[in-house]
C-alpha cells in the first residue's frame, strides 16, 4: 500500500490504527465476568477435588495403623507425606502470587460494589494489564512459576514406579507448555507468551488452573501410591490344597506332626480330611487349619496323603488333593577326634560330634574330669590326667530334656618328649664357624599335629678342646636357657668365641617343661667341630 501524499489522508490513516488498537485493548465486560466466573468455577473444582485426595491419603495412613500392614505400607506413606506437602506448597504459592496481582491491579472489590458480599478474592480493576506484565515479565517472577511447576511434576512422576511413571505421564495435566515463537515474542519466552497485556481477572483464572492441574495431578499420584501399597496382596482366584509337616527328619519313637490347610480359605468355613493315608489322626479344623500328628514309626520314607474338601455356598463343595513326606531315622551318634586318636594332656583337643537326626546346635559333649568348649558340633576338650575319659554324646528332644545318644572311651596321654636342637640339628657335624652364631638350644616336637611349643629350663654345657675338657657350666632359666646374649652364663659365651674345628660340644642334663608344665628330661646331644 502506497503512502498517501496529502496531510489529512494521513492524519486519517493514523487515526484509524489508533482506534484499532484501542479497540483491541479494550477487553469487553462480558470477557472479564466470563473470567471471573470461569475463576470461581475452577476453585470450587479444585476444593472438590482436594477432599478427594485427602480421603484417599487418609485411607493410606488407616492401612499402614491395621494390624500386620505397617512394614508393607508404611514406605508409601512416606512418599504419600512428600507429595500432599509439596502439592499444598505450589497450591499456597500460586495464592501467593493471585493476592500479589490483585494488589499490583488496585486492590481487591469493595464490598459493596461486589454482587456477592462473600467473595472477595477478585480485583476492583480486572482489566489491569500492567499488573501481570509487571510481575511476572519485567521482574521475572513468570520464571520462577514456571520452575517451580516444572519441578513439581517431575517429583510427582520420580514418586510412582518406572512403569506406572510411564502410564500416568501423558496423562499428568501439570505441565509447561512451549510458548510459541511470533513477532512479539521471537525468543519464545514463556512468561511473554503467558502473561503479557494479561487482564489481571485472567490471570487469577490461570492460576487457579494451574492449581487444578496441581491437584489433579496430585490425584493421579496418590491413587496410584494406593495401589502400589496393596499391589503385593494376595488376590486369590483359585484354591489349593497345602500340607506343612512340622518335622521332615524325625527319629522312631518321636511325635510327627503337620498341618493341612486350604490356601485361600474362610475362617468361618470347616474343611475336612477325606480318604487319608499314611497313618496318623486329625482334629477338627481351627481358623482353616486342620492339625494332624503321629508317632514315627519304621524307618526311611514315610509318605501322607488324602484329600481335603470345603462346602462352600457359592461353589458347593471344593476338593483338593494334598501330599508330604517325613523321613524317619534311627538314633546314632559319632564323635570324629580332629587331630588324633587320643587326647593329649596340656592342649586343647578338638572334635567335632554329630547325632543323626538331630541339630548341631541341639548335640552337646559330657566327660567327666575335662573341660569341654565350643559350640555347634565343634567343641576343644582339655584333660589333665593320664588313662581314659569316658565321651557321652548328649541331644536335646523335643521335650527339652537331653539323653545319651551316643559315646566313645578315648585314651589321655601326655605330650611326647621334645627332641633338642642347635641350629635345627639334633648333634652330629657342624661347623665351628656355624656353631658360634647359635644364641640357644631349642626342644622341638617333630611330626606332632599339635602348634605347642617346649622352653628348655635347664642344661650343662663342655667341651672337648686339645684333648682337655673346658666346663661343664650349668645354665637354669625358667624363661628359656641361651648360649649367649641376656641371661647366658658368661663362661658359655666365652668359650663360644674360642671354638675351633675339631673341637667337640656336649649338651646334657637338658630339661625342658611343655604346656603341661611337667619337667621333662631330655636326652643329651653332642657336636662334632669342623
Amino acid at each position: 500500500m502506497s503512502i498517501p501524499k496529502e496531510p489529512r489522508q494521513i492524519m486519517i490513516n493514523l487515526m484509524y490504527l489508533v482506534l484499532t488498537a484501542l479497540l483491541a485493548l479494550n477487553v469487553s465486560n462480558e470477557i472479564l465476568n466470563a473470567f471471573r466466573t470461569l475463576s470461581s468455577s475452577i476453585d470450587k473444582s479444585n476444593a472438590a477435588i482436594d477432599q478427594k485426595n485427602r480421603d484417599i491419603y487418609n485411607d493410606i495412613i488407616a492401612n499402614e495403623a491395621a494390624p500386620g500392614q505397617k512394614d508393607k505400607v508404611h514406605p508409601f506413606r512416606v512418599k504419600a507425606d512428600e507429595v500432599v506437602k509439596r502439592s499444598d506448597e505450589l497450591v499456597a504459592y500460586l495464592n501467593t502470587w493471585k493476592r500479589k496481582i490483585v494488589m499490583e491491579a488496585g486492590g481487591y472489590v469493595p464490598v459493596k460494589d461486589m454482587h456477592d458480599p462473600e467473595d472477595t478474592t477478585f480485583p476492583d480493576k480486572m482489566d489491569n494489564i500492567d499488573a501481570t506484565t509487571s510481575l511476572l515479565v519485567e521482574k521475572k517472577g513468570g520464571d520462577e512459576m514456571q520452575k517451580k511447576i516444572s519441578e513439581l511434576r517431575d517429583f510427582l512422576l520420580a514418586s510412582v514406579t518406572e512403569k506406572d511413571r510411564a502410564a500416568i505421564s501423558p496423562l499428568m495435566p501439570l505441565k509447561i507448555q512451549p510458548a510459541k515463537k511470533n513477532e512479539h515474542n521471537p525468543t519464545g519466552d514463556w512468561s511473554i507468551g503467558n502473561f503479557e497485556h494479561m487482564p489481571a481477572i485472567a490471570a487469577l483464572a490461570l492460576f487457579s488452573k494451574y492449581q487444578n492441574d496441581v491437584r489433579a495431578s496430585e490425584a493421579l499420584v496418590i491413587n496410584k501410591l494406593f495401589e502400589e501399597a496393596h499391589g503385593k496382596d494376595i488376590k486369590f482366584d483359585t484354591i489349593a490344597a497345602v500340607a506343612v509337616p512340622k518335622n521332615s527328619y524325625v527319629l522312631e519313637g518321636d511325635k510327627v506332626e503337620a498341618s493341612i490347610l486350604l490356601a485361600a480359605f474362610n475362617k468361618q468355613q470347616k474343611p475336612e480330611i477325606k480318604g487319608m493315608s499314611g497313618g496318623g489322626s486329625t482334629k477338627p479344623a481351627v481358623n482353616g487349619v486342620i492339625p494332624w500328628e503321629t508317632i514315627a514309626h519304621g524307618t526311611g520314607m514315610q509318605t501322607v496323603q488324602g484329600t481335603i474338601q470345603l462346602n462352600t455356598a457359592e461353589q458347593g463343595i471344593q476338593s483338593r488333593p494334598f501330599k508330604f513326606e517325613y523321613m524317619v531315622g534311627t538314633t546314632g551318634a559319632s564323635m570324629q577326634l580332629d587331630k588324633m586318636n587320643v587326647f593329649y594332656i596340656g592342649v586343647e583337643n578338638p572334635v567335632t560330634v554329630a547325632a543323626a537326626g538331630y541339630s548341631v546346635e541341639d548335640v552337646s559333649l559330657d566327660i567327666p574330669g575335662a573341660t569341654v568348649t565350643g559350640q555347634k558340633g565343634h567343641y576343644s576338650i582339655t584333660v589333665d590326667k593320664i588313662g581314659n575319659v569316658e565321651v557321652g554324646i548328649l541331644a536335646k528332644t523335643q521335650d527339652g530334656t537331653r539323653k545319651k545318644v551316643g559315646g566313645m572311651s578315648v585314651r589321655v596321654k601326655r605330650i611326647p618328649n621334645p627332641i633338642t636342637k642347635i641350629g635345627g640339628v639334633p648333634g652330629g657335624g657342624m661347623s665351628a664357624a656355624l656353631f658360634r652364631a647359635q644364641i640357644a638350644p631349642q626342644a622341638a616336637l617333630d611330626n606332632f599335629d599339635f602348634d605347642t611349643k617346649f622352653v628348655i629350663t635347664a642344661f650343662t654345657y663342655s667341651v672337648l678342646h686339645k684333648g682337655e675338657i673346658i666346663g661343664p657350666y650349668e645354665v637354669k632359666n625358667p624363661a628359656g636357657c641361651r648360649l649367649t646374649g641376656v641371661g647366658a652364663n658368661t663362661n658359655i659365651e666365652k668359650s663360644m668365641l674360642q671354638l675351633k674345628p675339631n673341637d667337640r660340644v656336649f649338651i646334657d642334663a637338658i630339661k625342658a617343661v611343655g604346656p603341661d608344665k611337667q619337667v621333662r628330661n631330655l636326652p643329651p646331644i653332642s657336636f662334632s667341630l669342623n
